[in-house]
């Protein structure tokens, strides 16, 4: 009996892929429109931008990493609890050999716990930089200066493979697309705040790029 659960430990990141790409075939075979755009925001532009490949017309990262996950959470754990660096590495070199392990400290538990290792295992392999080099459609670029999560420099990594991708960094935007002024008390409270609207440069960059293909 189906009961439309997910089992973590048999999730793997190929399975979001493949439905992206299943929603992508879908509407090419409908064939009632002339253009089919990817955006993917977080993580979800490394899944877009692999299922962009050979099947849609343009692709937009919103947010999304140029180094691989492993890269971009230990520097987030370094920033925000330096003491478990050397600790998070450890547990990512043993991911990235492909074995699993069992995790002791369970303050690392919603990164390390058992039932998403290997899914961890199954994103670590995938490269940014190398997968958007493979696209041969237009590509625009996003991230904004006030992002918490994914850095300006991401985006500029992601640049620098794909050298002919149109790269666009929003002042002030942060992480769920908002504008902020203030510290990081007001970027992270915006985040619990539906009221506030999207910053109006994100839609004018979105609008342009889409309008040119």
């Amino acid at each position: 009996m189906k009961t439309g659960l997910v089992d973590e430990k048999n999730l793997s990141f190929e399975d979001f892929i493949d439905d992206a790409k299943s929603v992508i075939k879908f509407f090419k075979i409908k064939n009632q429109y002339s253009k089919i755009i990817i955006a993917g925001h977080s993580e979800g532009a490394l899944i877009g931008m692999v299922a962009a490949k050979d099947l849609a017309d343009g692709y937009i990262s919103l947010d999304g990493a140029g180094r691989s996950i492993d890269k971009v959470i230990a520097e987030q754990i370094q920033k925000q609890a330096p003491a478990m660096k050397e600790e998070v590495q450890s547990y990512f070199e043993i991911l990235k050999s492909g074995k699993t392990f069992e995790l002791k400290n369970k303050m690392l538990g919603s990164i390390f716990r058992e039932s998403v290792q290997p899914y961890m295992i199954s994103w670590i392999k995938y490269n940014p930089q190398i997968v958007i080099k493979e696209l041969k459609i237009p590509v625009l670029i996003i991230n904004g200066t006030k992002d918490l999560q994914v850095s300006v420099e991401d985006a500029n990594l992601l640049k620098t493979a794909k050298e002919d991708a149109k790269l666009e960094i929003i002042t002030d935007m942060n992480h769920i697309f908002k504008e902020i002024k203030g510290d990081n008390t007001e970027n992270l409270a915006s985040y619990n705040n539906q009221d506030l609207p999207v910053i109006i440069p994100l839609i004018s960059v979105l609008t342009q790029f889409i309008k040119s293909l």
